[in-house]
């Protein structure tokens, strides 16, 4: 099964008992720092951080490989007034993607991961932009998660990515096998 149609199936399947999606907790906590201007939701599902955001003066540009995704992310967008653009790509095939309002204020990455796209976000932010990204990482504790460990962070791997910027939230959950980081850019980084 591809990548389309396995995101595809979840997404419907998650629709069936629909709640509203809601953003992430730790973006949510640093709301402090969100100011509005442009953001950039990659593998944005479906649209609970990309929502939270267009509700704080963001334009948000929302991008997943499901439409069925994308088509409920467009409703939710249209029935709240929001200012989302939602819309299909293949984050595998970054380098096809025209981003709309780049540089961004803002890049959010939630549960998604391809190390390929690290030199693509450090190019699409702005001088004093924002980097949340949050996935899993490899630990003891969530050995049998259900995620491969292909797409897991190794300890401090954010860190190491990103720690030349000035990193504002770090946390690495070993019980919840989760790694986060908050940055933001700068060019004498």
């Amino acid at each position: 099964m591809d990548s389309k149609t396995k995101w595809n199936d979840k997404y419907k399947e998650r629709l069936k008992y629909h709640k509203e999606p809601v953003a992430n907790s730790r973006l949510k906590d640093l709301s402090a720092y969100l100011k509005g201007g442009t953001a950039l939701d990659l593998a944005c599902g479906l649209g609970g951080n990309s929502m939270f955001l267009a509700r704080l003066n963001y334009l948000v540009e929302a991008i997943d490989i499901s439409d069925v995704a994308i088509n409920f992310v467009k409703e939710q967008a249209k029935r709240h007034h929001l200012s989302i653009h939602p819309r299909v790509a293949d984050l595998t095939e970054v380098k096809d993607i025209n981003f709309l309002n780049s540089p961004f204020d803002l890049i959010v990455i939630s549960y998604y991961l391809d190390r390929s796209l690290y030199p693509i976000v450090k190019s699409l932010l702005k001088e004093d932009g924002y980097l949340f990204m949050e996935t899993y990482f490899h630990s003891q504790q969530t050995e049998n998660q259900g995620v491969s460990n292909l797409y897991k962070l190794k300890s401090n791997e954010l860190l190491a990515e990103f720690g030349d910027w000035q990193v504002l939230f770090f946390e690495e959950n070993e019980q919840e096998g989760r790694q986060t980081i908050f940055a933001k850019f700068r060019i004498d980084a």
